[in-house]
């Protein structure tokens, strides 16, 4: 495990760089990377040695709770930072789809709530999950933002977005770039990138800043995936970072933009 003579510890993240928001509201911290999978490091990093796992709010195109192919060989967060980085890099899958249960294994996500449309194949379809080491998960899944604001300002029954909201200490916020995309009706293996306008709606939507408050207050850290491979390729995906930046960081953050 690392000691302070290691630090920063930051830097031994290659690939992921890591920003310090100033002013505006929510987290401190930022990481943006290009694979979904270093995820994992990024929010052993944000966490550090403080007490217990954090609720996890992403925001994505697919649900990425594939089930890691060895749960139990994820190490424990108290393996510390190069382990979870190791494990990130060269035993999740390169489809970046299984991280997320492999954080719950590691011990640095408790509940997560899952703001996607798509369902991978494999991926766990229960409300629970119940890790190797025997500690329970819940996992809410909805399909937009303007679905998790009403029900979290109204909730119906069997609605537990406010219920994972309240019951969490610190939020991890994520984003993987893909989420603001969609694939062509024409060709399904075209990717379509929304314009920004779309995005604001689809982030931003009418009656949401109850929701936003609550999980900002709580949001130790952002972590933002660029996955150019879903988003159009290097390009287009550039142009995509560039237009959800302004609102993300600016617009819902409101700090300034990297």
């Amino acid at each position: 495990m690392e000691t302070e003579d290691d630090a920063p510890r930051h830097l031994r993240l290659a690939g992921i760089i890591r920003l310090g928001l100033g002013g505006g509201r929510g987290p401190r911290d930022a990481y943006v990377f290009d694979p979904h999978r270093l995820a994992l490091p990024a929010w052993a990093c944000a966490l550090g040695d403080t007490e217990g796992p954090a609720l996890l709010v992403t925001l994505d195109r697919h649900l990425d709770t594939v089930m890691p192919r060895a749960p139990a060989a994820v190490p424990d967060r108290t393996a510390g930072l190069r382990a979870l980085d190791e494990h990130a890099r060269w035993a999740l899958d390169v489809r970046n789809y299984d991280h997320i249960l492999a954080a719950m294994e590691a011990g640095l996500v408790g509940d997560a709530l899952l703001i996607a449309r798509t369902r991978p194949r494999g991926a766990f379809a229960g409300d629970t999950y119940v890790d190797t080491r025997g500690r329970a998960h819940r996992l809410v899944a909805v399909p937009t933002v303007d679905r998790a604001a009403e029900a979290y300002s109204r909730p119906a029954p069997g609605d537990a977005v406010r219920d994972v909201l309240d019951a969490a200490g610190r939020v991890l916020l994520d984003v993987d770039l893909d989420c603001f995309t969609s694939l062509s009706d024409a060709d399904p293996t075209t990717v379509l990138p929304w314009p920004q306008q779309v995005i604001r709606e689809f982030l931003l939507p009418e009656d949401s800043e109850p929701f936003w408050d609550a999980v900002l207050r709580k949001t130790v850290a952002l972590t933002l995936a660029r996955e150019p491979h879903h988003c159009g390729g290097l390009l287009a995906s550039g142009d995509l970072f560039r237009d959800a930046a302004q609102l993300l960081f600016r617009e819902l953050l409101r700090t300034e933009p990297p």
